[in-house]
């Protein structure tokens, strides 16, 4: 499994989806597993103009899947 976020509307120019965790998982046929992931500030956050680590209030998408095209959508919101 992997995890990419997508900061919706950062003042910097991140990429569309970024890899901020995975889990190698085997399945047998009709087997089901949950996997979780935690995030924290050292996941949503980039570097400033000024070079200063910060994670801005806002819009971000989560996507969940067997790689970085398609898989499960989801949306969190950053505040204050």
């Amino acid at each position: 499994m992997q995890l990419y976020i997508q900061d919706v509307a950062a003042s910097a120019t991140r990429p569309a989806r970024e890899l901020k965790g995975f889990a190698r998982i085997t399945l047998a046929a009709g087997e089901r597993r949950t996997v979780r992931f935690e995030l924290g500030p050292e996941h949503l956050g980039a570097h400033d103009r000024r070079m200063r680590f910060a994670v801005e209030p806002g819009q971000f998408k989560l996507y969940v899947g067997n790689s970085s095209v398609g898989g499960l959508e989801g949306r969190f919101e950053v505040t204050d």
